[in-house]
C-alpha cells in the first residue's frame, strides 16, 4: 500500500499540460484526399501530399529557393511598394489593409523580385504571393513585373515569372489595370530582343494577371491541378447560366484544350525549367546578333 501512495504522489505531481501529448502544428489534413500527413515529411516533400500529389501553396520566397541554384538568390526592387494613391476606404483604410498585409506576410508587396542563376544560366524571375492580400496587382506589383522585363532585356537574361494572384488590386482603381497593358508592352519587347519568357501559374492564378502577362510566357507551365482562368467558374455559372464541365479552369482542362504547354509537379519544376533554358539559351540560337537587338529593344522603354 506504500507503494501505491508513493507512486499515485509521483503521478499528481506531474504538471496536466505535460500529460499530454502535443500534436498541434504537427499533423495536416490533405485537402486533396484528406489523409493526415506529417508536417515534417511534407516539408521533406516541397509541400506536395505523398499519397495523392496535392500542392499545397507556398510562399514566394521559398518558390525562389526552390527554383535558384543552391538556393541563393539576390532579392531586388525590394523598396518598390504600394501606395494609397486614391485614398480608397471600404470596411477599412487601403493603408490600413497594405499594413496589415506587411505585418502578417512578412513582405514588401506581393511580388519578390530576384536575381541569380539556374542551371548556370542567369535569370531573373519574380514570385507571386497569395498571402499579401491575395497576390493582388497594383501599380506596385505592375511596376515590379516591368523592371524584371526590362532587367532580363539589359543583362540578356531568361525572365521566370511564379504567378498566383486573384487579379487585379480593386483598392487602386484603374491605375491598377493600367498595369496589364504596361507588362504586356514590356513583353512585346522581350519577345523582340528573342529573350526567352517562361511562366509558371500556380494556384490560383486568375483575373488581370491571367488576362495579361501569365498567358505570354514563350513556354507556359501550370502546377497540377491549379486554378486558372479569368472570371471564376461561379460567376461564370451565374452568368450563362449553365453547369461547367467537370475540372473548368484546372491545369488539366486548360491543357487538353491547348491554353498551356505542360503540367509539371512542384518536385520536378527546377530540372525541367532548366531543360528549358539550355534549350532556349543555347548560343546558336541566341547569339551576338540577338544581344544588340535586346539593347534596342531596352531603349524603346528607357531612351
Amino acid at each position: 500500500m506504500a507503494w501505491f501512495n508513493k507512486k499515485s504522489k509521483r503521478i499528481e505531481a506531474v504538471p496536466p499540460e505535460e500529460r499530454v501529448v502535443k500534436t498541434e502544428n504537427v499533423f495536416l489534413k490533405c485537402e486533396g484526399c484528406e489523409a493526415h500527413l506529417f508536417k515534417g515529411e511534407l516539408e521533406d516533400g516541397l509541400q506536395v501530399c505523398k499519397h495523392c500529389g496535392y500542392h499545397f501553396r507556398i510562399g514566394a520566397r521559398d518558390r525562389l529557393a526552390l527554383l535558384f541554384d543552391e538556393g541563393k538568390f539576390e532579392e531586388l526592387d525590394a523598396e518598390v511598394i504600394s501606395i494609397d494613391p486614391l485614398k480608397f476606404v471600404d470596411s477599412k483604410p487601403y493603408s490600413d489593409r497594405l499594413k496589415q498585409a506587411k505585418d502578417s506576410s512578412g513582405l514588401p508587396e506581393a511580388i519578390i523580385n530576384a536575381r541569380g542563376t539556374v542551371g548556370d544560366h542567369p535569370v531573373v524571375a519574380g514570385a507571386m504571393d497569395m498571402n499579401f492580400i491575395g497576390g493582388s496587382m497594383g501599380s506596385a506589383v505592375g511596376e515590379k513585373v516591368t523592371r524584371l522585363i526590362e532587367r532580363a532585356m539589359g543583362e540578356h537574361s531568361a525572365l521566370i515569372i511564379f504567378s498566383a494572384s486573384g487579379g487585379a488590386r480593386m483598392q487602386e482603381g484603374t491605375l491598377s489595370l493600367m498595369q496589364m497593358a504596361k507588362i504586356s508592352a514590356a513583353l512585346a519587347a522581350l519577345d523582340e530582343a528573342r529573350l526567352p519568357f517562361i511562366s509558371v501559374l500556380t494556384d490560383p492564378t486568375t483575373g488581370g494577371v491571367t488576362a495579361s502577362f501569365a498567358m505570354l510566357g514563350d513556354i507556359i507551365i501550370a502546377e497540377p491541378k491549379a486554378l486558372i482562368g479569368f472570371a471564376g467558374p461561379r460567376v461564370i455559372e451565374q452568368t450563362i447560366r449553365q453547369k461547367l464541365p467537370k475540372d473548368f479552369q484546372r491545369s488539366e482542362f486548360l491543357l487538353d484544350h491547348g491554353m498551356i504547354d505542360a503540367i509539371v509537379d512542384r518536385r520536378e519544376m527546377r530540372a525541367y525549367v532548366i531543360k528549358v533554358l539550355n534549350f532556349m539559351m543555347n548560343p546558336e540560337i541566341h547569339g551576338e546578333s540577338d544581344i544588340e537587338r535586346a539593347r534596342r529593344a531596352a531603349s524603346r522603354i528607357n531612351p
